[in-house]
Formats: structure tokens, C-alpha cells, sequence
């Protein structure tokens, strides 16, 4: 119903960009067809659309609040895609969720490994840091340590043959964010969603009646706030509240518990998550740790010191997120 517009310099014919668009991928508010990468507006999905050779860069782009680590703020992180192309110009697309920009970003490498999916800057310092984190690890391990770096491999190996990791981690987000949700926000957000919805009645019904500039203000204020209220997520619905919140993490620690049932697994199961396992192999190549107890034991330490105010690289903090909400839900236990 609403026509999709050239971001980029090479266009397709209409009938071309019709099939592509209807047989794309659809991802969050994006898709990713044959011909073209389909990018959404403020407010509609895939309303534009860029072919891969006029693509120079694609990346994520994340603004985080602090009350994504300290639970003190409402607001947690807001992901975007970026995408760059050869005539200079850029577009950056919002997201709900932080999980579709990184399965957008793992399908171009995969069918466009042309495509740099990280920004200038970010490449640049991924390249230092592996540097200099190379430059940490022991050059000779003991045989304990070395024993142990490959019982967590192929723990890794295990756990990225499905998708039980990502489910547990997308739980735990969720259930972070509603545990920190207090009830004077959410009794907060109903009495100004309600008092939204009756000044934006008032504008309809001054516009159907008297027409004049004021009750369109009020029509569109009103909107505008109910549309903000909805934004942060703060009031529940059946799917968004705290018993969800719970009910999905049950689910999903039950469901990698079958999947590990017949495994000797190096962790709990509530931190059984591929970057957990690769930042203790990291641990034990510097020297900090033999055991997996051991590593899991740092790991925590590390963690418990990450908050708003250490700098990280993009990759190290794609890791955290991923897996801090897992050991503060559980209190590190």
C-alpha cells in the first residue's frame, strides 16, 4: 500500500522490486531480499530500498541508557542499523530488538561477505584490541589449562548447534527489564495514557464539531503521547508483564536443560551461552584461571565490575548484554 522508495543509486524496474520485496526476509522492520536490502521508516516497514552494490558499509549502532546496567533508568538500550553507501549517504533504522540488527548484520556476512559490517571506527579498534588481547595470553599453557580450553570448545561447538542460548539469553533480558520496572511507573504511565486517550477524544470530537487549530493540536498531542507511552514499554500487556517474564525464563532454562541432559556441561545451565564459554577460554589463556570453576569464578568478578561507566569495544559489549542479564537475574549464584 505504500510505495517503496530508491535509497541508493541503482534502481529496479517496478515489476523486479515488486517480486523481491513480496519474497524478502523479513527481519524486525527490515528485509533482505535478492536484489535489495529493505529498509523501514519512522513509521512503515521496508519503505526503502537499497541495492547491495550501492551498499559501502552496514554496522549496529546502540544507544545505551544507564539504566540498562544499573536498573536506576526506564529506558534500557535502543539498537539501530546503520547502513552506508558509496554516494555518502546514510540511513539508520530503529529496532525493538537488539537480537534482529545482530541477525541482520550475521545473514550479510553470510550471503555479502563483500560488506564490512562494522563501522570504520569500530574495525579499527577491533583490531587493536585483538592485538592487545593477544598480547595477554600465555604463549605455553599447563596441561590442565590446555585440558580445560577443550572441554569449553567443544561446549561451544555444542551449544551453537541450536538456538536454546539465544532464547535463554532474550529471557533474561526480558525478565531484567520487568523486575526493574517499579509500580509507580507503571502507575505513572496509566494515568498519563488515560489522560493521552480523553485529550485526544477531545480533539476529535472539537474537529468533527468546530474545526479550528486548537483541537487539532490536541488530537495530535494526544497521539503523540500515547504513541511515546507505548514506546517505553512501561505499562504491561498479556505478553509484556513480570508472570510472563517468569514464565518465559522457566521455559527456557527447562528447554536447554533437555538439551544438555546427557552432557557433562562446564557451566549451569542458566549461564550456558557461547560468549560465556569464550570469555572464559580467554580467562584461562591469560593465565587467570585453570579450571572451568576457576574462569567461571573471574568471569563473574569481571562482570560484577561492568557498569555504565567502563568503555568497551562493540564485540565485548555485544557479549556483555548478552549475557549479564543471565547472572544478575540469578544474583551471580
Amino acid at each position: 500500500m505504500v510505495k517503496t522508495v530508491l535509497f541508493g543509486t541503482s534502481a529496479l524496474d517496478a515489476e523486479t522490486l515488486k517480486e523481491d520485496r513480496k519474497n524478502c526476509r523479513k527481519i524486525g522492520p527490515c528485509g533482505i531480499g535478492e536484489k535489495a536490502l529493505y529498509l523501514n521508516s519512522f513509521y512503515f516497514s521496508r519503505r526503502y530500498y537499497v541495492c547491495y552494490r550501492d551498499i559501502r558499509r552496514i554496522f549496529k549502532r546502540v544507544a545505551m541508557s544507564k539504566g540498562g546496567y544499573t536498573g536506576k533508568g526506564v529506558f534500557g538500550s535502543i539498537p539501530y542499523l546503520v547502513v552506508q553507501t558509496k554516494d555518502g549517504r546514510e540511513k539508520q533504522c530503529n529496532f525493538k530488538f537488539e537480537e534482529q540488527v545482530d541477525q541482520i548484520l550475521k545473514v550479510m556476512e553470510e550471503k555479502h561477505p563483500s560488506i564490512p559490517t562494522h563501522s570504520e571506527k569500530a574495525e579499527k579498534k577491533l583490531r587493536k584490541a585483538a592485538e592487545a588481547e593477544e598480547k595477554k595470553y600465555l604463549k605455553h599453557l599447563t596441561p590442565e589449562a590446555n585440558h580445560t580450553v577443550q572441554q569449553l570448545q567443544e561446549a561451544e561447538e555444542r551449544l551453537q548447534k541450536a538456538d536454546y542460548y539465544k532464547e535463554l539469553s532474550y529471557a533474561a533480558r526480558q525478565k531484567r527489564i520487568q523486575d526493574n520496572i517499579r509500580p509507580s511507573w507503571r502507575a505513572s504511565a496509566i494515568v498519563l495514557l488515560a489522560a493521552a486517550i480523553v485529550i485526544s477524544l477531545f480533539g476529535l470530537y472539537t474537529i468533527l464539531h468546530h474545526r479550528n487549530t486548537f483541537s487539532l493540536v490536541c488530537l495530535l498531542g494526544g497521539l503523540a503521547a500515547i504513541a511515546l507511552i507505548a514506546a517505553v514499554q512501561v505499562l504491561p500487556t498479556g505478553t509484556r508483564n513480570r508472570r510472563a517474564a517468569e514464565k518465559d525464563w522457566q521455559q527456557a532454562l527447562d528447554d536447554m536443560r533437555r538439551y544438555l541432559s546427557d552432557e557433562t556441561f562446564p557451566v549451569p545451565v542458566q549461564y550456558a551461552h557461547p560468549a560465556v564459554l569464550e570469555r572464559m577460554i580467554r580467562i584461562i589463556r591469560q593465565g587467570r584461571a585453570s579450571t572451568a570453576q576457576e574462569a567461571l569464578a573471574v568471569l563473574k568478578q569481571d562482570l560484577q565490575k561492568m557498569d555504565h561507566t567502563v568503555k568497551v569495544s562493540q564485540a565485548e559489549y555485544d557479549e556483555i548484554t548478552a549475557i549479564k542479564p543471565m547472572f544478575l537475574i540469578c544474583d551471580y549464584q
